[in-house]
């Protein structure tokens, strides 16, 4: 790793470092997160087709960031709590400053979409058209398209006297209708929902995608909801369409679990779900500037919002449901593709396992009996590497038991499926299956009752806490004895995401962390009060201690003159003691470089106070979730990798593991990726002292540094 320049620290005494002027509002920071997402489909550098996905994902993000956080401010508020954030803010001024700072981003992306993105698409054969803009052929289709497909699925719904104003699911797309009757002039209100069951674009025939040149189009399609609109006579036969107005609305999906009163957690989790499915109070609605007043004010009064709640949306709503056009067997329009590859201690290896038909694989317990190995995903294979030591566990002979922990995994996961049959074929089998996820909730219940009833052991969690550590240990009788086999990571077992995220993690025979992970899963299944572990950071038991004790011994090394270093990588940054220890170090001149994905309240660059941090921000084609952690000891280097970010969540709320790195080979690969993530001057942008990030720009003639490119050419070349 290399080391920070040198220089004297500026030291000013009776600094308040709690004081709110020297923190980042944690709300309005996601915010300028999800603006850097925005940026990415801005940015004409970035494929077109991709540049859709990233306007999806923002679309996606605002989603849960309403059904999350907005509803648990609205929620404080109307309790009357006025706790202040650590920047100071109360609740509604939380909420004031959401609200303002939102207008205008949501106003850039729906119109970037409708007068930028959606005319390049044209210019690549992509039409997404109004219905007004098909010609009489292409209607005449879309009309049968809506008899046959559509108009069995809807239900309209009346509003008046006799029928109430109607339930409107979460995140629903619906047609405000209105209709007079031609026989009393009485103007009569309508709702239409537009059915999530069916496909959000409809795509006409190829032979219907003739251009003016006598080519095919590669897509033209309509959004379903004008499909429904322009055949509303079908809905409402005898009466006069007067017009239509689309609008959609978020509701809280937070789910409230008393545990502590709960005699069946997941019985609790299951009847919640049930509420979710439902939803919450409405806390956004967003509606096309056609609508007219007193349409709004009804909506108003109906759903029981403030006109703050309200965004004006002037084009296709629901941006999310563009990642549909990735879809699209267009490569050119999108990133180059990539394949992950096999890690080189993985290729070198001669041990094998011979296999009864195709190829051998190699023998991954042979290679940690001589040395750690670190995976790096979405470089490194996910089913060569994790997916097959677990494999490989489950079929083994040898193995006795398989312990691990799955807080996410793909709705058909092979890894589930894996520890079922290492369960028939005899092996003790506990997972910890954390029913708490957010919004992975039903998946992990359906996961857990299948494991259940194939004979392994199954704990839904612990109370107070989920359980967000990534780990898995195999017990394996060998001719010297028992050993156990570990894996430690920061990223969930998933095949699918593994692709899409970066994450790292640890394999490893050394006995220390075997017997850590043997104490941990001991506290998670059964009951247990241990407070120390040999050589694991864990969560919520030693690892804010130990954390501040690493950045405090860095500080005390900078007193006495030594070259006192941080590096830390993580999603997000939001605990003040943490922040404050930072702020500490440093005063007395430590160099601290953070990279942080998401939420950052430290504000770097103070004078005074953190005139030696840096905070930098990677956002690509990859989401970056590793956390890694580098602390310079006066020169006797430490590397740690985990699950936990800096956020009290992490450190107070969760079950978390950070392992130490003792392999020298390892911990330089570690600072090397660190190396390469600050380097970056394609992806990467400064925070500012005043919480604006600047994106970097090679400087003139220099070469374009994108750490995910780097990484991927290596991965090719090692």
């Amino acid at each position: 790793m290399s080391k920070s320049k040198k220089t004297e620290p500026k030291i000013t005494k009776d600094i308040n470092l709690k004081d709110p002027q020297y923190y980042f509002s944690r709300e309005l920071s996601w915010l300028e997160f999800n603006r850097r997402v925005l940026a990415e489909a801005l940015d004409s550098r970035t494929p077109l087709l991709e540049r859709l996905k990233f306007l999806a994902i923002f679309s996606s993000n605002l989603d849960e960031f309403f059904m999350v956080r907005v509803a648990g401010i609205k929620r404080q508020i109307e309790a009357q709590v006025n706790k202040v954030t650590s920047d100071g803010r109360t609740p509604q001024q939380q909420l004031n400053t959401i609200h303002e700072r939102l207008l205008p981003m949501v106003t850039e992306q729906h119109q970037y979409f409708e007068h930028k993105i959606k005319l390049e698409l044209a210019q690549n054969g992509i039409h997404l058209l109004s219905y007004i803009d098909l010609n009489q052929e292409q209607r005449s289709y879309l009309q049968h398209y809506f008899e046959e497909g559509i108009f069995p699925v809807l239900t309209p719904l009346a509003i008046d006297r006799s029928h109430p104003f109607p339930y409107l699911s979460n995140l629903s797309l619906n047609l405000a209708v209105v209709l007079k009757n031609p026989e009393t002039k009485e103007e009569l209100f309508a709702r239409v929902k537009v059915p999530s069951s069916l496909p959000r674009f409809i795509s006409l025939p190829k032979e219907l995608r003739v251009q003016a040149n006598g080519e095919f189009a590669a897509w033209i399609g309509v959004p379903i909801g004008q499909v429904i609109a322009h055949n509303l006579e079908f809905l409402f036969p005898g009466m006069d369409i007067q017009d239509y107005y689309i609008f959609r609305i978020t509701r809280d999906a937070d789910l409230e679990v008393q545990e502590d009163e709960a005699d069946d957690l997941l019985l609790a989790i299951e009847q919640e779900l049930r509420k979710r499915r439902v939803g919450g109070s409405v806390v956004r609605l967003e509606i096309n500037s056609s609508m007219p007043d007193y349409f709004r004010s009804l909506l108003i009064d109906e759903l029981e919002i403030e006109p703050e709640d309200i965004y004006t949306v002037d084009g296709l709503m629901g941006l999310r449901d563009l990642m549909y056009f990735l879809s699209l067997p267009l490569p050119e329009l999108k990133d180059k593709p990539w394949s992950a590859v096999l890690p080189r201690w993985m290729r070198d290896s001669e041990d094998i396992i011979p296999a009864t038909s195709g190829e051998d694989d190699k023998d991954i317990f042979a290679i940690l009996r001589q040395k750690d190995v670190l995976v790096h995903h979405p470089y490194h294979s996910f089913s060569a590497t994790v997916q097959q030591f677990i494999s490989q566990a489950a079929y083994d002979p040898q193995v006795l038991a398989i312990k691990m922990t799955l807080y996410r995994t793909s709705g058909d996961s092979p890894i589930v499926n894996t520890l079922i049959d290492a369960a028939e074929n005899g092996k003790q089998v506990a997972v910890l299956v954390e029913i708490k996820a957010r919004f992975d909730e039903e998946n992990n219940i359906q996961w857990a009752k299948k494991l259940e009833q194939t004979g392994v052991h199954v704990v839904y969690g612990l109370v107070g806490l989920k359980t967000h550590t990534k780990i898995v240990m195999v017990v394996r009788q060998e001719p010297d004895g028992i050993r156990r086999y570990v894996h430690i990571g920061t990223g969930n077992y998933n095949p699918k995401t593994a692709r899409l995220y970066t994450d790292l993690g640890l394999l490893s025979a050394r006995p220390e962390l075997g017997a850590d992970l043997t104490d941990l899963f001991n506290f998670l299944t059964g009951y247990s009060r241990q407070q120390s572990y040999r050589k694991l950071l864990v969560a919520p038991v030693n690892m804010r201690q130990r954390f501040l004790e690493l950045i405090r011994r860095e500080t005390e090394h900078a007193h006495q003159g030594k070259n006192g270093r941080i590096v830390a990588k993580m999603n997000s940054l939001v605990d003040p003691e943490i922040i404050e220890a930072l702020y500490e170090a440093s005063q007395a001149g430590v160099g601290i470089d953070l990279i942080v994905r998401g939420m950052c309240s430290l504000r770097p660059g103070l004078e005074g106070i953190s005139d030696h941090i840096k905070v930098i921000s990677i956002i690509g084609r990859f989401l970056e979730h590793s956390r890694i952690f580098y602390f310079n000891n006066g020169g006797k280097e430490e590397v740690y990798i985990g699950s936990a970010d800096w956020m009290p969540r992490n450190l107070n709320r969760r079950v978390e593991a950070i392992t130490p790195i003792d392999d020298p080979d390892i911990a330089k690969e570690l600072q090397e990726i660190l190396g390469i993530m600050l380097s970056d001057n394609r992806k990467a942008w400064d925070l500012q002292p005043d919480g604006q990030y600047i994106q970097r720009r090679p400087a003139e003639n220099a070469p374009e540094l994108c750490a995910h490119d780097i990484l991927m050419e290596a991965a090719l070349k090692s």
